[in-house]
């Protein structure tokens, strides 16, 4: 297994501690999978890619959404499964934020499930794409 190459600084868009709301289509887009669909889609996204999958950041409470960020103005090229994933990003006169934790320390409610790495600084959308039909 290939180990991450960390980041030598945070991204722009990751606050230096806690969580803060990030606009989604500005610095990234978002694909929000609840539940255990997510769990599974995320299983498999870092199997696939040797645990260099992106950032996929995970929510621990209410439910439990995950936000799997992909490159600015991607996410609406697919047709994601409606009621199953939906994609954040702007556009269509719409606003989405995503909330976006700290590298390190206390984030809760929210925590990195994938962090964002040199080598894969955002999730691919494509495999995202067909990993999520994959398990349906």
């Amino acid at each position: 297994m290939n180990l991450p190459k960390p980041l030598d600084t945070a991204p722009s868009w990751v606050p230096a501690s806690g969580h803060a709301l990030r606009h989604a289509g500005v610095h990234f887009d978002a694909v929000r999978i609840a539940g255990m669909l997510a769990e599974e889609v995320a299983y498999r996204l870092m199997t696939y890619t040797d645990f260099q999958a992106g950032p996929i950041v995970r929510q621990l409470a209410g439910q439990r959404n995950m936000y799997f960020l992909v490159p600015p103005q991607t996410a609406a090229a697919y047709g994601w499964p409606g009621g199953r994933a939906r994609a954040l990003s702007r556009g269509a006169g719409c606003a989405a934020y995503v909330g976006v934790p700290a590298l390190d320390g206390l984030t809760w409610p929210l925590d990195w499930r994938s962090r964002p790495t040199r080598d894969m600084p955002f999730v691919d959308p494509e495999l995202l794409h067909h990993l999520l039909l994959e398990v349906l």
